[in-house]
C-alpha cells in the first residue's frame, strides 16, 4: 500500500497510527459498495414513473375505443370496400347499457383529425422539453405535463359538446403536455441511474406505457359498456391528477435534493457519474450535428416508430378490410400485444444489465445485439402478417410478437442517450423523438394511398416498406452507434472504459 503523509505529519509518529489513517484514506478513495434494491430511492423513482406513464398512455389511447360510442353509427358508415376474400369473423355488435353520452355527426375524415391531432402538439415540445429539463430538472416539468393532459382529458366531454375543432384543440394540447415527459424523464435519469443499472431502471419506468395501455383498452371498452364514454374521460383524468400529488410528494431532481435517501445510496450513485457529467452550460449543437452515434439513435427511433405506428394504426384496419375481424369486438386481443411488450421490457432490461455487470459484455455490444432482434424481429412477423391467409388468429399471433420483441429495443436505441451523453440525454431524446413522430403524422396517409382499392398485395407493400424501414434502422445502428461517452458531452474529456 502507498504511504500517505500530511504536510504537518510528525517524523516521530507511530507506526501503528500511520497505518490507520493510511487505511481510512484508502476507504475513503473506493466508490462505496452497491445498496440494496429493496427501498431505495432511485427504484422509488422507476415505481413512481411507471405509475406517471402507465398514467400518460391510458390518457392517450382511450379516446380510440371511446370514439367509437361517441359517433352516430349513420355518420361514420362508408362503403363497404373490403375484397371479401375472407369470411366476415365480426359479430352483432351489443347494446351499450348506458347510452347516456350524446353522439356526434362526425364523418370519418373529422374522426381522423381528432385522432391525430394530438401528434401535431406532441412533436412540438420534444427539443423544448428536453432543453428546459436539462436547465431546471425534469421533476416539475413531467408532473405538469402529465397534470395538463390529465386537466384537458377531464375537459374532454365538454369540448366534444362544443364542436370537433374544441376536441382537436384540447387533443393538441394534450399532445403539448406530453411532449416534454419522456425527455425529462431522460434528463432525470441522467442523474439517477448508475450505468449498470440503467437497462432495468429506464426498463421499469418505460414499460409503464406498454402496461397503461394493456389496462386502458379494455377497461375503456368496459366503462362505455357499463356506463358511458364521458366517464373514461372523468376517471382517467381524475387518477392523473391524484399521481401529480403523488409526484410532487415523493421524487426529487437528483439524489442531492432528495430528503430521504441514504447517505450510501447518495454516495454510490455520485461516485457512479461522477466522471460521466458535464458541467458546461452551453449546448455543443455543433458537436451532435456531425456525432455518427446520435444520428445512429435518430435512424433507428425513426425506423423503430415506423413500424410501431404502423402496427398500432394500421393493422387493426387490414385485419377490419381485408381479413373482416373487428380486433376491437375483444379487448383482450386489442392489449394482448402490449402486454407481451410490457413483460419483454422488463425481462431484457434485466438481462442487459445482467450482461454488462456480470459476463462483462461491452456496452455497444448489448445494445447492438439487442436493438437488431427489437427492430428485425417486429419486421419479419409484421411483413408475415401479409401472408396470412383469412387466418385472423395467426395474424394476432404475428401481431403480437412482432410487438413484444420490440421490446427488446428498450435496452437499445431508447436507452443509448444516456451511454453517449448522460447530460444531455433529455434534449437528445427531444431531438430524436422529434423525428420519430413524423411516422404517426405521415405513415397512415402513405398507407391510405397505397391501398385505395384494399386488395392484399396492397397491403403486402405497405407491411414491406415498413419492414424495410424497420431493418435499414437495425443495420445503420449496428454500424455507428457507440456505448461511450461522447468527448463532446464532457466537459473533461476523460476516456470511458465501457
Amino acid at each position: 500500500m502507498q504511504r500517505w503523509e500530511s504536510d504537518s505529519e510528525p517524523e516521530d509518529q507511530s507506526p501503528l497510527l500511520r497505518e490507520h489513517e493510511e487505511a481510512q484514506y484508502s476507504i475513503q478513495q473506493l466508490p462505496p459498495a452497491k445498496v440494496p434494491v429493496c427501498c431505495s430511492a432511485r427504484y422509488n423513482l422507476a415505481v413512481m414513473a411507471l405509475l406517471g406513464f402507465f398514467m400518460l398512455y391510458a390518457l392517450r389511447v382511450n379516446l380510440s375505443v371511446a370514439l367509437v360510442n361517441m359517433v352516430n353509427a349513420s355518420s361514420s358508415a362508408q362503403e363497404n370496400t373490403s375484397s371479401k376474400v375472407c369470411p366476415d369473423h365480426t359479430t352483432a355488435p351489443k347494446v351499450l347499457h348506458n347510452t347516456t353520452g350524446h353522439k356526434y355527426d362526425w364523418d370519418s375524415n373529422t374522426q381522423g383529425w381528432i385522432l391525430g391531432s394530438f401528434f401535431y402538439g406532441y412533436i412540438l415540445t420534444q427539443i423544448p422539453g428536453g432543453y428546459i429539463a436539462g436547465k431546471i430538472g425534469g421533476k416539475h416539468l413531467l408532473g405538469f405535463g402529465i397534470l395538463g393532459t390529465a386537466v384537458f382529458t377531464l375537459l374532454t366531454p365538454i369540448a366534444a359538446d362544443l364542436g370537433a375543432w374544441y376536441l382537436i384543440a384540447v387533443r393538441a394540447l394534450e399532445g403539448l403536455g406530453e411532449g416534454v415527459t419522456f425527455p425529462a424523464m431522460h434528463a432525470m435519469w441522467s442523474s439517477w441511474a448508475p450505468p449498470l443499472e440503467r437497462s432495468r431502471l429506464l426498463s421499469l419506468s418505460y414499460a409503464g406505457a406498454q402496461l397503461g395501455t394493456v389496462v386502458s383498452l379494455p377497461l375503456s371498452g368496459l366503462i362505455c359498456y357499463y356506463m358511458s364514454w364521458i366517464y373514461v374521460f372523468y376517471i382517467f383524468g381524475a387518477f392523473g391528477v391524484v399521481w401529480f400529488v403523488m409526484w410532487l410528494a415523493f421524487v426529487s431532481d437528483t439524489p442531492q435534493t432528495h430528503g430521504t435517501i441514504s447517505d450510501s445510496e447518495k454516495r454510490y450513485i455520485l461516485s457512479c457519474l461522477e466522471d460521466q457529467l458535464s458541467t458546461q452550460t452551453s449546448i455543443p449543437c455543433g458537436a451532435m450535428l456531425k456525432s455518427l452515434p446520435l444520428w445512429a439513435i435518430v435512424v433507428a427511433h425513426f425506423s423503430y416508430n415506423w413500424t410501431f405506428y404502423t402496427l398500432l394504426t394500421l393493422l387493426p384496419t387490414y385485419m377490419k378490410e381485408i381479413l373482416r375481424f373487428n380486433a376491437q369486438e375483444n379487448g383482450f386481443l386489442s392489449a394482448l400485444p402490449y402486454f407481451g411488450c410490457w413483460v419483454c421490457m422488463l425481462l431484457t432490461g434485466l438481462i442487459a444489465d445482467y450482461l454488462r455487470e456480470r459476463l462483462n459484455f461491452t456496452t455497444v455490444a448489448v445494445r447492438k445485439i439487442f436493438n437488431s432482434i427489437g427492430m428485425v424481429g417486429p419486421a419479419i412477423f409484421l411483413l408475415a402478417t401479409g401472408y396470412t391467409g383469412c387466418n385472423y388468429i395467426l395474424a394476432v399471433a404475428f401481431l403480437t410478437l412482432s410487438t413484444t420483441l420490440g421490446g427488446f429495443c428498450m435496452s437499445g436505441f431508447n436507452i443509448n442517450h444516456l451511454d453517449i451523453a448522460p447530460s444531455f440525454a433529455g434534449i437528445l431524446l427531444g431531438i430524436t423523438n422529434t423525428f420519430a413522430t413524423v411516422p404517426g403524422m405521415v405513415g397512415p396517409v402513405i398507407a391510405k394511398s397505397l391501398t385505395p382499392d384494399n386488395t392484399v398485395e396492397q397491403w403486402q407493400i405497405v407491411f414491406l416498406i415498413a419492414a424495410a424501414i424497420n431493418v435499414f434502422g437495425a443495420v445503420f445502428f449496428a454500424i455507428f452507434a457507440s456505448g461511450k461517452v461522447q468527448d463532446w458531452a464532457v466537459s473533461n474529456n476523460k476516456d470511458q472504459r465501457r
